[in-house]
């Protein structure tokens, strides 16, 4: 393991709230968890738009505070051009986030329940 590799590790802690999406042309879903696979709260469905943005920076507050967490990562699908207003929404919130490979959350989730069909809330969780 080389030192670049367990700098990005260390980045996620206890107190980090780790938030899958789901990219989509229209909605997106994403899921949050810790750092141990334990979910938070409902998943989240929101539009490419503004007002679907602020609804999901708002999700990503209240489970911040009820969780009592300090950071928040984001991990996405980087999904033909969809995904560009959100990094971009993202970016100006300060908060961090990575693009996940499509082809590792496809072969992950065939290992975990040995289906290759699409499903966008099973697919957020696989990328948190």
């Amino acid at each position: 393991m080389n030192y670049n590799q367990n700098k990005k590790i260390a980045q996620i802690t206890s107190q980090t709230l780790i938030i899958g999406v789901d990219i989509a042309k229209f909605k997106h879903v994403a899921r949050a968890q810790d750092f141990r696979g334990m979910e938070f709260g409902s998943p989240c469905y929101f539009e490419n738009t503004k007002e679907g943005f602020e609804h999901f920076l708002t999700w990503i507050s209240e489970l911040k505070r009820e969780q009592a967490m300090e950071k928040v990562m984001v991990g996405m699908e980087p999904t033909g051009h969809y995904w560009f207003n959100l990094a971009q929404i993202l970016k100006e919130n300060e908060i961090k986030f990575v693009a996940v490979n499509p082809l590792h959350v496809k072969k992950s989730k065939e290992l975990d329940d040995n289906s290759p069909t699409k499903n966008d809330v099973k697919d957020a969780k696989v990328i948190a």
